[in-house]
């Protein structure tokens, strides 16, 4: 089961220790009191992701599951529900590290940008937690936005989804470069200063880097 404060994250096994999972032959496990002690919440998780979250009535030792149902009102049901949402979205927050971009390509231009500038990806709209951004540290300015975007929104007959890259560039040579296929303008940018490349492997990965280098150069300005 894979619950909705988990989607696009992968769990980290210090944050989960540091949390208070007990780990048991890889499987990591937290229980707490919710309902003002009446119920026993326990979540489940394994080294690959895999989540469940049970609540046990002590009493009985039976499954509670009326926060899950629809339709289920009523004041105790809300309350185990909202104390239900609001430990899973905490464990979300606290001990899970953003597993958005999956592509080989995406992932190669994540370890460049690591080992050249330092730069970790910051996902920065709860929203839309597709789309993240990296900044210089001096100036503070993007110099890249990884993002994951619908094809027919590039101007692509397709109904996939991309993973692109808007990297800043030069507005003459951005101008020679945009041809449809692999570089389009700036998806969600100005357009005569942004270019966006699709992370597909059309474009060479050391042709990537060294726009990468670009950009990162034209944000110091």
């Amino acid at each position: 089961m894979q619950e909705a404060p988990f989607a696009m994250k992968k769990p980290n096994i210090a944050k989960l220790r540091e949390f208070g999972f007990a780990e048991n032959g890889g499987t990591y496990t937290y229980g707490a009191r919710i309902a003002e002690g009446q119920l026993q919440m326990t979540v489940t998780i394994t080294g690959g992701g895999d989540i469940r979250a049970r609540v046990i009535d002590p009493a009985t030792g039976e499954e509670y599951v009326l926060h899950r149902t629809s339709g289920a009102a009523g004041a105790f049901v809300g309350m185990v529900r909202t104390e239900y949402e609001a430990l899973l979205t905490e464990i979300a927050e606290r001990c899970f590290d953003p597993d958005v971009f999956k592509s080989a390509c995406a992932r190669e231009v994540i370890s460049y940008v690591r080992a050249a500038y330092g730069g970790e990806l910051e996902f920065l709209w709860k929203r839309f937690p597709g789309n993240a951004v990296w900044r210089r540290e001096d100036t503070r300015k993007w110099y890249g936005a990884l993002l994951t975007v619908p094809e027919r929104k590039l101007g692509l007959a397709s109904g996939e989804t991309a993973e692109i890259i808007d990297l800043r560039a030069d507005p003459e040579e951005l101008a020679a470069l945009v041809d449809g296929e692999r570089y389009f303008p700036g998806y969600h940018m100005n357009k005569k200063h942004w270019l966006t490349i699709r992370l597909n492997g059309m474009v060479p990965a050391e042709e990537i880097f060294r726009r990468i280098d670009e950009s990162y150069r034209l944000a110091a300005k």
